[in-house]
């Protein structure tokens, strides 16, 4: 049965969630019933469908006490919303019910695992990782609870700094195992590797790496798998500080790929890359789908902007649209799921269209538009190939007379700059973000996802990604494009089809 907190979210949801109406919210990317959503938990299968669970607190658009809000989908499109699945009720978990994840386990019950944050020691809550079993609908706490303490930290972990497990079934092994990020003596950030037979009782395995001050300082939401001969580990820095353009400072995610050796529970670090290069992207998870595919859905916000809701707003805060990840040639490759296209409606498409010539900075009547090319709910690929002497080539969206964010590419030192200082969002926080590209055979290619409050490009064919929350009113539909010098440009856009009075999110 549940608790008296959880059927009062419930009913909160259930009643103020119906008040939000579909053209407040993105049509395909997730966003809270009502109220505040920040980190994806509990991505996973569950008796054939896929549920996802989110960190909430639906009783206003800041942060507060942590439940988990829950959904599901059957192609990660369209999901159904389901009442609050997790709320804070007992001693261990009292001050909120943090960051996890979930599985499915061979008697059918759905597990879910995650870090409980309970009463104050020295002036610090005490986070430990809880377990509650359900169907698919309806969770109850394990009465064995918490299952992980900082008596089961190595010497020198913090019980403060132990949070957000990440499990997963190993067939070969017939164990779970899960990652868990903890402060370590040097106050940076570990992930620890633990191990159980049945999901309940579990042991410190092993340190699988440490920040040691280099990349940032706590991590948070670790996410460990192989992938394409590679083991990959995802972790979220906190404080980190920028190095190039390759990483950039405050709350960051890395990828940290190596060789993983079973045997011996060692993973030995080779390289570490940049997740996205946009401006809100934090705290993904991953699924690994029957085919093989490894999906990856983050949280569409940063720390530094979240403080920031729009006036009026009746939720805050979505999650990115899932994304397929790839190593190729050492590369980090991510698209958006496959399952999209079969959305798209309404192609216009354009060939070698010749852009040329600059209009005076500031002034819209000089960039290039095109019959059938606008939109806020799109999936648009620009294709473009600069001639000699082109100095700078712009895409501008989500534009009206005052409105409008901007992708602009400079060939000479092959930068992209995205810039959405001009969307709305009238707050001195970073709108702007710079990356290194590689044109391919002398084209760039980018492909724009965008669904009403946001922007997700792809660069390349996922060679990176950029994320960007719009703050811009509705209304501002134009897309139009401007070089200087001399470009060519194809064009293929399509919209995405409406299937909101369907009943889903």
């Amino acid at each position: 049965m549940s608790s008296d907190r959880l059927k009062k979210a419930r009913e909160y949801e259930r009643v103020f969630g119906e008040e939000i109406s579909w053209e407040e919210r993105p049509l395909f990317h997730v966003t809270p019933t009502v109220g505040w959503l920040n980190d994806p938990n509990g991505f996973s299968l569950y008796k054939g469908e896929i549920h996802l669970f989110y960190q909430y607190h639906p009783y206003g658009t800041q942060w507060g006490s942590m439940h988990w809000g829950h959904l599901k989908s059957r192609d990660f499109i369209r999901w159904e919303r389901l009442p609050a699945a997790l709320a804070p009720e007992r001693e261990y978990d009292r001050n909120g019910c943090f960051s996890g994840s979930a599985v499915e386990l061979p008697d059918g019950r759905h597990l879910l695992m995650y870090t409980g944050v309970s009463g104050e020691r020295e002036g610090r809550a005490r986070q430990t990782q809880c377990i509650a079993l359900g169907d698919g609908l309806n969770y109850q706490s394990f009465s064995g609870n918490p299952v992980l303490t900082g008596e089961n930290l190595p010497e020198g972990g913090s019980a403060e700094d132990f949070r957000d497990p990440k499990i997963w079934w190993d067939e070969e092994e017939k164990r779970f195992f899960a990652v868990a990020v903890n402060r370590t003596s040097d106050t940076s950030g570990a992930v620890l590797l633990f191990g159980s037979r049945d999901g309940m009782r579990w042991e410190y395995l092993a340190t699988v790496d440490r920040c040691r001050n280099e990349y940032g300082k706590m991590w948070e939401c670790p996410d460990m798998f192989e992938l394409d001969g590679m083991e990959l580990l995802l972790v979220s820095p906190m404080e980190m500080q920028a190095k190039g353009l390759e990483f950039h400072s405050g709350n960051e995610v890395i990828g940290l790929m190596g060789r993983y050796e079973k045997e011996t529970y060692s993973f030995r670090r080779e390289k570490v890359v940049p997740v996205d290069l946009g401006l809100d992207f934090y705290a993904p998870q991953t699924l690994l789908m029957p085919d093989g595919r490894r999906i990856m859905i983050a949280w569409m916000q940063s720390w530094e902007s979240s403080r920031f809701c729009p006036e009026g707003a009746k939720w805050f805060g979505m999650l990115t649209i899932p994304r397929e990840l790839r190593i190729i040639d050492g590369r980090l490759i991510q698209n958006p799921v496959r399952e999209l296209e079969a959305y798209r409606i309404h192609p216009v498409i354009y060939r070698e269209q010749k852009i040329s010539g600059a209009s005076e900075s500031g002034k819209r009547e000089g960039r290039i538009r095109f019959p059938g090319i606008e939109g806020r709910i799109l999936d648009m690929t620009v294709r473009i190939r600069l001639e000699k002497g082109c100095r700078r080539f712009t895409v501008y969206f989500a534009e009206d007379a005052r409105y409008y964010t901007a992708l602009t590419y400079w060939p000479g030192e092959n930068i992209l700059h995205l810039d959405r200082t001009w969307s709305g969002l009238r707050y001195n926080i970073v709108n702007q973000r710079k990356l290194r590209v590689r044109e391919k055979n002398g084209e760039l290619k980018l492909r724009f996802i965008l669904d009403r409050f946001s922007a997700e490009i792809f660069v390349n064919d996922g060679e990176q990604a950029l994320s960007a929350c719009l703050y811009t009113p509705g209304k501002a539909r134009g897309i139009s494009f401007e070089a200087d010098g001399c470009a060519v440009i194809d064009i293929e856009k399509y919209e995405i089809r409406d299937f909101s009075a369907a009943g889903n999110m």
